[in-house]
């Protein structure tokens, strides 16, 4: 009736065939594979949102799996009297010849040198070793490192909040060993300082000088020649708080030297209680610190200053993470937006493509002479 069966061609060929009764409610109208025309271009645009598809997903799941994280600032209410000081210092001097004291804005004073470990070491053992830098400062004095958790033993920065509390872990941590020495005590050019102190939670004064210099211990009243002067030092460790070698603070592995007798090194630090929260919660510092060093007369005392004050506030650093079926709803939508934004770019440039054929066919027809009636 309708022409189409003088051609050969049946119209219900050009509908969907009788199935089950699913099939009837659906709305979504179906064409033939003969029906279909197959072009490069619709390759193409394909294969470019796969890879979109691809990074796209991908960019979520890494948001998804390393979680985000919430930095919050407040006074800190708990009150605490004690604050722990970890420190692991290699100073380019012998062992007896080295003055170690903590005093603080209390009044106390603590003979350190009988607290901490000393071993006698050579300092190519330590300034050699990977990873261990010079202090850098910009125009306001604030030294450049970078500061950030990570295992010394891979070299590797740990970046997020579930890192740092893996790599704190629940294992007792220790000092390293001190490397022996080939050539005996005696040959040691330089002393390993290195433990933990407890000391008054209040802004104090940890130094080292050499002995007879600055204050007197009991029965070390000799004054250390001159000559024998050399407060070039390496810092591997300074931290404040419960002892976690994973965390790389500021002043971790650098090393100051200087050639002169008489050299004065200030580190003035500002101490932040820092609470890190990622399904487990560890209490811990951070610290700034600015630095300055400078050569001074016979009449000062030279040697390694450390000035540190407590901040009155905390740092809340938690991580969360959005449920599985929020992640599985934003890739539904990720896939659902490539291919909207696919479908429509496809369509304009086919649109663009038969707008500039149809020009063409233009062209060519105005060139062919038509006679008048």
């Amino acid at each position: 009736m309708n022409g189409f069966s003088s051609h050969g061609l049946d119209e219900d060929a050009f509908g969907e065939k009788s199935g089950n009764i699913v099939q009837a409610f659906d709305y979504f109208p179906k064409a033939k594979p003969q029906f279909i025309e197959r072009t490069s271009s619709g390759g193409k645009w394909t294969i470019a949102m796969l890879i979109v598809s691809s990074l796209l997903v991908f960019s979520e799941f890494r948001r998804w799996w390393q979680g985000m994280e919430t930095h919050t600032f407040a006074v800190e209410k708990g009150v605490g009297h004690n604050l722990q000081i970890n420190l692991d210092i290699v100073m380019k001097m012998r062992c007896e010849d080295i003055h170690i004291n903590v005093q603080d804005a209390a009044g106390d004073r603590i003979l350190a040198g009988g607290m901490l470990k000393k071993d006698p070491t050579m300092w190519f053992q330590w300034a050699d070793r990977g990873g261990v830098h010079r202090l850098g400062s910009d125009e306001n004095g604030r030294v450049i490192t970078g500061e950030d958790f990570h295992e010394h033993e891979e070299g590797f920065g740990e970046e997020h909040v579930h890192d740092i509390i893996a790599a704190a872990g629940g294992k007792r941590q220790k000092f390293r060993k001190t490397p022996k020495l080939r050539g005996g005590r005696s040959g040691a050019d330089s002393c390993r300082m290195y433990g933990s102190l407890e000391v008054n939670k209040v802004q104090g004064d940890f130094h080292i000088t050499a002995r007879g210099h600055g204050y007197t211990e009991y029965g070390a009243n000799s004054h250390l020649d001159h000559k024998n002067f050399n407060f070039s030092h390496i810092v591997s460790e300074l931290s404040f708080g419960q002892f976690y070698p994973s965390l790389l603070n500021p002043l971790d592995k650098t090393v100051s030297t200087t050639p002169n007798h008489f050299h004065k090194f200030q580190y003035f630090l500002s101490v932040v209680p820092t609470v890190y929260s990622a399904g487990r919660t560890i209490s811990t510092n951070q610290y700034a610190v600015t630095e300055q060093s400078h050569i001074i007369g016979e009449r000062a005392v030279p040697g390694v200053f450390f000035k540190y004050d407590i901040e009155p506030m905390l740092l809340s650093v938690e991580e969360s993470r959005d449920s599985f079926l929020k992640f599985v709803v934003k890739i539904v939508n990720v896939f659902s937006g490539v291919l909207v934004a696919g479908h429509w770019g496809f369509t304009l440039m086919e649109w663009v493509r038969e707008q500039k054929r149809g020009r063409m066919n233009r062209r060519k027809s105005e060139g062919v002479l038509s006679g008048k009636i």
